[in-house]
């Protein structure tokens, strides 16, 4: 996949000498520091969704619209999502929550900790996957029947066809006693659900933004923009 920051920098680059304002008149409607700025158009930051929004408001414009211009650019393919979650109504409020973050990447969810371990590793009903990409994001709960959420994301982090795909752990509490294992054990980041759109903006700063796709606004066909 191409560099989505390069494509996302050299859109906010474009738009702005068009408009004939500096980085730093840019930084200041944005709400955003200049050496952010400089950053996001030289493709060095990965900024959060929030500050996607942010800039495309800078210039009062949609973030699908600030992207158009380079959309040719952008890989065709939309990088999978799997989701790890015995709880349907769990599995409906995340699958909302990236509607309303307008995250156009497909979700995969399966139920259970065996399940999951068969589609990443293409055994039992998954046998047939064989070469197929691995998800780009996986959101791992960490109470699940069969095999356990611990021990999904240690046999993730053990094998090395499978331990740089990034793990956001779901719990119910940052409390959570097992937290501070599955940080040990490489766990990007966790998210206290229900996920909604703000737990979850809060970790995308952390994931490189080549797995993410954001829709278009209605009036345009889907997009691409990195998160």
């Amino acid at each position: 996949m191409g560099d989505i920051k390069l494509i996302f920098g050299s859109a906010v680059k474009n738009k702005r000498v068009a408009l004939g304002i500096s980085q730093e008149e840019l930084a200041d409607r944005a709400g955003l520091h200049r050496t952010y700025i400089s950053d996001v158009e030289r493709g060095t930051r990965n900024p959060s969704l929030g500050s996607i929004e942010k800039l495309a408001a800078a210039f009062d414009l949609s973030v699908s619209t600030l992207f158009e211009a380079e959309a040719a650019d952008f890989p065709a393919r939309q990088v999978e999502i799997l989701l790890v979650e015995d709880n349907p109504e769990d599995i409906e409020l995340t699958r909302r929550a990236f509607q309303r973050a307008r995250i156009a990447n497909p979700v995969r969810a399966v139920g259970d900790g065996a399940e999951a371990l068969d589609f990443l590793f293409a055994t039992g009903l998954y046998g047939s996957r064989g070469d197929e990409p691995l998800p780009g994001v996986i959101l791992l709960d960490l109470h699940l029947p069969k095999i356990s959420g611990l021990e999904v994301l240690r046999r993730i982090k053990s094998d090395r066809r499978t331990r740089d795909v990034p793990v956001i752990i779901l719990t119910v509490s940052d409390r959570h006693r097992d937290i501070a294992e599955c940080r040990r054990l490489g766990a990007m980041s966790y998210i206290v659900k229900p996920v909604g759109m703000g737990n979850f903006c809060d970790v995308t700063p952390l994931l490189e933004m080549d797995w993410v796709l954001v829709k278009r606004s209605p009036e345009g066909v889907n997009g691409v923009g990195r998160q």
